[in-house]
């Protein structure tokens, strides 16, 4: 904090350099005038914020200092010091916001309780002035912000479609007069990294970058808006309202300004232009069908529009998308069970033939194939372990995240992308099946062999199940597979053969056999040997 002192008189001038403790004010700078002229001076070239000022000086009055200070630098305190006790100066020196007139001699309390009483106001002011700053640049920061929320509520909120454009009329962004409107819809490649690495990872930042550039050409002559669309975090909207038939034009020219910027150049969905507020989210669903059907084996084709007829709400290839993937999915299927790496790298490489085949490939397209391939990928799994489905999909579901898709709105379709993540699906489906199935085949083995030594004891479909941690289901199902009979007929048919080898021994009773193979009941014994081997036990025997 810088301080002045104002004073014809040396000595004065020096008083109060000496009796005020400017080190405990936290004023580091003091400088001095002998008059009201070298004052004004001094403070248009240093701008101190305090002034301890005489009255009555040969070069310069009292007066018309404090008259200059209020007028030109209003944030400057100052504090009189006279020593003339006349009631007009004090009067003068309240009207123009003084701190105190003190009288001289000067007191040190006094002194230092005005020049206190000052500090503190200038601290408070300019703390007030750090707020209003840091208000108006948070106001600013919202600004923007409210105003995207505005405009993205025309598309997304039609209701409220119409109080947004009071608003937005209001605040100046879209003219009272206009009545139609254009919507051009462009999307930020999403896979473009290096462009993105260049703006330090922020995605918020390039975006702000891009609508700049946009909002050149729409902004000065006040003709349309461009602003980032709160409803998907990779799309800029435009809207032109003068002369919406040369959109296509404007695009190409907001092209080359980007290409000139960036490097880049970026692919806008067109609509027809329509009323003002009502078409809107026509306009933006068309011209967002009209990207996502763009083919992207022509990347060099900028401006998109639908096709005269085409819905902008129906798919664009109908039933083809799964007729294309059942070609390969015999394949895939095959090459997955198969576990090797050749077969599955050959189906990948087929499926990128059908799609480089139909001449055409759109972000649809692949977000459908995308689809496809992942409920295949859960069919197979269900087909193939059936109960086990749920874990092993969640384990599948959690390596997804790095191993995701490419994008389907990518600027260029990568043959090599969508061939590895094929083959990356393929591949993990493959081990995790592979895996599984000797899990499973080392459980199954364990629950035969625990049957094969606990077969006299009373055993069931349940008991089995609950020991090895695995469903009812799980266990039938693999005596089906492996033996082509249930859990049942594996268990009695076990305990027969047992039975027909302790029956070698004549000493041993039928009832004892019986019991000693897991039957309590003799007679249920009997019925289950006959079912089995085609004879009672006694007429085995007896052979």
């Amino acid at each position: 904090m810088k301080a002045l002192i104002v004073d014809d008189e040396a000595r004065v001038r020096k008083a109060v350099r000496l009796l005020v403790d400017w080190e405990a004010h936290g004023i580091r700078e003091i400088a001095e005038a002998d008059g009201g002229n070298e004052a004004i001076e001094m403070i248009q070239r240093s701008a101190p914020s305090l002034v301890i000022m005489d009255m009555m000086m040969t070069s310069g009055h009292g007066l018309d200092l404090m008259a200059w200070v209020r007028e030109h630098a209003g944030n400057i305190k100052f504090i009189v010091v006279s020593g003339h006790d006349d009631f007009d100066f004090v009067r003068s020196t309240v009207r123009h916001g003084g701190i105190d007139y003190i009288l001289k001699p000067i007191e040190p309390e006094a002194i230092n309780a005005a020049v206190a009483k000052a500090v503190e106001q200038i601290r408070r002011e300019e703390q007030e002035r750090l707020d209003q700053q840091h208000r108006s640049i948070r106001l600013n920061e919202i600004k923007p912000i409210y105003g995207e929320k505005l405009l993205s509520s025309l598309i997304d909120e039609p209701g409220a479609a119409e109080s947004s454009l009071r608003r937005l009329r209001q605040e100046g962004v879209i003219p009272g007069e206009v009545a139609a409107i254009r919507l051009m819809l462009a999307q930020v490649d999403p896979g473009d990294a290096s462009l993105l690495q260049r703006f330090a990872g922020n995605s918020d930042l390039l975006h702000f970058a891009l609508i700049n550039v946009c909002n050149e050409f729409l902004l000065p002559d006040h003709s349309g808006v461009a602003f980032k669309h709160w409803g998907a975090q990779t799309e800029i909207v435009l809207l032109l309202w003068a002369e919406p038939e040369r959109a296509p034009e404007l695009i190409a020219q907001i092209n080359d300004g980007l290409y000139a910027t960036l490097q880049r150049r970026l692919h806008f969905g067109l609509a027809a232009a329509g009323e003002l507020p009502q078409s809107l989210p026509r306009q933006y669903a068309e011209a967002l069908a009209a990207l996502r059907r763009r083919n992207l084996l022509e990347p060099d084709k900028h401006i998109h529009t639908l096709l005269a007829g085409s819905a902008a709400a129906a798919p664009g290839t109908g039933g083809s998308l799964s007729l294309t993937f059942a070609k390969v999915q015999e394949d895939w299927k095959l090459a997955v069970r198969s576990a090797d790496p050749a077969q599955i790298a050959a189906a990948s490489r087929k499926w990128i033939d059908e799609l480089s085949r139909l001449g055409t490939v759109t972000p649809e397209m692949l977000a459908a194939w995308t689809s496809d391939i992942l409920s295949f990928r859960s069919g197979l799994i269900r087909e193939t372990l059936g109960d086990k489905t749920d874990s092993v999909l969640t384990e599948l579901e959690r390596d997804d995240a790095g191993h995701a898709p490419p994008s389907a709105d990518s600027y260029t379709f990568s043959h090599y992308a969508w061939s590895d993540w094929a083959e990356q699906v393929m591949t993990g489906l493959a081990d995790v099946i592979s895996r599984q199935q000797a899990r499973d085949k080392s459980t199954f083995a364990d629950i035969v062999k625990y049957i094969e030594q606990n077969y006299q004891s009373d055993l069931s479909l349940q008991d089995i199940a609950s020991h090895f941690y695995v469903s009812r289901e799980y266990v039938s199902r693999k005596f089906k597979q492996d033996y082509g009979i249930n859990f049942s007929d594996y268990l009695g048919k076990y305990r027969i053969d047992k039975a027909k080898l302790l029956m070698l021994n004549p000493h041993l009773k039928l009832q004892d056999i019986a019991e000693m193979v897991g039957f309590h009941d003799v007679k249920y014994f009997s019925k289950v040997f006959k079912k089995q081997v085609g004879q009672s036990p006694r007429e085995y025997r007896g052979k």
